[in-house]
């Protein structure tokens, strides 16, 4: 009986307040919306419309505010050592989604303020031929780059704890590997991640010709155009091995040459214990981490992804990682559309 008498009292008390709410406010839509939404104060009848008064100061000071909120993006630039690094979006306060968000708040609350991303003047493409070692060290993301031209044995593993982990790499194949090895290289692609071009034979570029390094990179271009339908963006020449001459072909074919930041150096075997230790003192935002279908790879490619999640860092595509776009927003911390 007792507990019928408090339901029934807890019932009439809602009613209650929602007969106060529609009074004030002329819709019970907006209550339940309010309710769902957790906004309590909304809810219980003190949300009131803004005056055209308030609307106003509402907006200048969201104007004001935004110059305080402003982050100016940064240029691509040749760096000495690093050679081209990308540049990285500013942001800026979007008054128009700032002022119609903080309108559907109640009367007093924190501006919810909305960002856009600010594009640099400079990008990557117009710093010319440049080979790329990095990203930017201001874009809190790193890359997995994966040169295949043998090690299959290792690439299911490998695979498994991407796909387990919710990482995509940027794998860079050579094309006699890709011309013997097509239904892998599509497994590879159905898991997202990125194909690239690393010629065709393994080669030592820089000891070629301009007609062989062409034909290396144009050949491999192709296979990855025909049999995978990739439209490629990327040239990583073997063994890191190239001349102005190299980054000058792959640019004519619409493809930036790109090296590494950091090596695992996992074809001499190491321990995956003595990978992790380098990672784990070098890894830095924008870094690009070297690494082949190996056993080490295989036994630290999970721990290397731990690390990078320890110090915050976003693991992304190649792409992704020498993009200007900003990092996502769960590791910025920012609301940005």
């Amino acid at each position: 009986m007792e507990m019928r008498i408090r339901k029934a009292a807890t019932v009439a008390a809602t009613m209650l307040m929602l007969m106060v709410f529609v009074q004030m406010n002329g819709s019970v839509g907006r209550y339940i919306n309010a309710v769902k939404h957790g906004e309590a104060a909304l809810a219980f009848g003190t949300f009131r419309g803004f005056s055209e008064e308030e609307k106003q100061e509402l907006y200048n000071t969201i104007v004001t505010e935004a110059e305080t909120h402003y982050e100016p993006p940064i240029n691509a630039t040749i760096d000495r050592v690093w050679k081209a690094i990308p540049g990285y979006n500013g942001l800026a306060v979007d008054i128009d989604r700032t002022y119609e968000a903080a309108l559907k708040m109640p009367l007093g609350s924190a501006i919810p303020y909305r960002y856009k991303e600010i594009e640099p003047e400079i990008g990557l493409g117009q710093l010319g031929s440049v080979p790329i070692y990095r990203g930017n060290s201001e874009k809190k993301m790193i890359s997995f780059m994966i040169n295949v031209a043998w090690g299959n044995e290792y690439l299911e593993p490998i695979l498994h704890t991407l796909r387990q982990e919710g990482v995509k790499a940027t794998f860079f194949l050579d094309g006699s590997w890709l011309k013997n090895n097509v239904e892998l290289a599509k497994q590879i692609q159905e898991d997202g991640h990125e194909l690239s071009n690393h010629a065709y034979s393994h080669p030592d570029m820089r000891a070629l010709g301009r007609e062989e390094q062409r034909g290396q990179i144009v050949k491999t271009e192709r296979l990855l155009k025909e049999r995978l339908g990739v439209d490629n963006k990327w040239f990583a020449p073997p063994s890191g091995s190239y001349n102005d001459a190299t980054v000058q072909i792959a640019r004519e074919q619409g493809l930036m040459t790109v090296l590494w930041t950091i090596d695992t150096i996992d074809w001499r075997k190491p321990p995956a214990e003595a990978v992790l230790r380098k990672v784990r003192s070098k890894l830095e935002p924008g870094a690009l981490i070297l690494m082949h279908p190996t056993a080490t790879t295989r036994d630290s490619l999970a721990g290397m992804i731990d690390i990078a999640r320890e110090k915050g860092l976003a693991i992304g595509t190649v792409s992704e990682t020498l993009s200007s776009k900003r990092t996502q927003p769960a590791v910025e911390q920012q609301n940005v559309i």
